[in-house]
């Protein structure tokens, strides 16, 4: 069904333009039949962060931002699915044209500018599917003109804690002015706080939910020191290692394309995001599991993430390629090398290069 969904719904979608495809294929979802999911070989089962994933491929932030579809995601074979961003009143985010294509270097530039229905909205979809099952992360962010963007999260956590699986803290979308700025070490500590202290309060209500902090691959090493430092000491779950880039590679073929403002993701930016998931690795010292996203769009990209560090695996943009195919294809090949190398769980091959690849060459971007 996947492989006749992708071959028609593709060339089609591509015809469109891009946040138009987007909003076709979300509507899309809803009308996909509720079929179980063929199940995961047990191999591919990832237990972090306190969950049990029943394999390690998720649908990162950014396409199910008003969690329209999480359910229908989940059928099509995701782990798990992270919806949002989710600010905490709706907003309309930068105006159009904010997303395009690059389809020689199979990326995306975005300036969406967390475009969203707000929290109440989201609130009564996640709360209406609470009984259905499967993992299903939020992913929180700060109103653009919020007078107190910290209080934005912190009033986030206290609303989603009794429907989210886990959070995730987005200070790291260059969409959104000075967010970024929430990466550095007093401010995010701060964050990370009282983002931690509003989880402490309501656990009784809603039980432990695991916070994650999702960062920039444009940080230095000396950034990522000070951000793997506050997020140790202020006792986060895990972190998701990357969010899309503000650079441009030299390489890019769609030269007028990549002069669009905004956020790269896609294959271009897959040797970026790994090395910083093996430079995060390296610090962490197992102290939290990551999740590694950027530029996953084969078996192969999937499998290198993992060896850099990472548990899981998120993706997005390669869908806009490959289709929703990729999904099975990257667990077959995973399941494959796991039998070829007489291995149980992936969990014995994370993080089994992050040392190699610190140590080489920065990647040129």
């Amino acid at each position: 069904m996947i492989r006749a969904f992708d071959a028609f719904s593709l060339p089609v979608l591509r015809w469109l333009d891009p946040e138009d495809a987007h909003r076709l294929a979300i509507q899309g979802l809803r009308f996909l039949p509720p079929v179980k999911p063929r199940a995961d070989d047990p191999k591919l089962a990832v237990r972090a962060f306190g969950l049990n994933f029943p394999n390690p491929i998720g649908m990162a932030a950014g396409f199910d931002k008003s969690a329209e579809v999480p359910d229908a995601l989940l059928r099509l074979g995701f782990g798990f699915v992270e919806i949002g961003s989710v600010t905490p009143k709706p907003q309309a985010g930068n105006p159009r044209p904010r997303l395009f294509r690059l389809e020689r270097d199979e990326a995306v530039i975005n300036r969406m500018g967390f475009n969203n229905d707000g929290a109440d909205l989201a609130l009564r979809r996640l709360a209406a599917r609470a009984q259905h099952g499967g993992i299903v992360g939020v992913n929180i962010g700060a109103n653009k003109d919020s007078p107190d963007r910290v209080g934005d999260y912190v009033k986030l956590i206290e609303t989603f804690a009794p429907v989210a699986s886990y959070f995730t803290i987005n200070v790291s979308s260059p969409n959104t002015p000075g967010l970024r700025n929430l990466q550095e070490g007093a401010l995010l500590d701060d964050l990370l706080a009282r983002v931690i202290d509003a989880r402490e309060r309501v656990r009784q209500k809603a039980g432990d939910t695991p916070v994650l902090l999702k960062i920039a691959p444009d940080l230095s090493l000396a950034q990522l020191d000070d951000v793997v430092q506050v997020a140790r000491s202020r006792r986060v779950d895990g972190m998701i290692v990357s969010n899309t880039t503000i650079a441009r590679p030299s390489t890019l073929r769609e030269e007028m394309r990549a002069r669009e403002q905004g956020g790269l993701s896609g294959r271009p930016l897959f040797r970026l995001s790994t090395r910083m998931v093996a430079e995060t690795y390296v610090r962490v010292e197992g102290a939290f599991p990551l999740i590694g996203v950027g530029g996953v769009d084969s078996g192969g990209a999937a499998l290198t993430k993992i060896r850099a560090g990472a548990s899981l695996i998120q993706l997005y943009s390669s869908l806009v390629y490959k289709g929703l195919g990729l999904v099975d294809e990257i667990k077959r090949d995973l399941t494959s090398t796991l039998l070829r190398t007489g291995r149980d769980s992936l969990s014995e091959i994370v993080g089994a290069d992050a040392a190699t690849l610190t140590a080489e060459d920065w990647p040129g971007m």
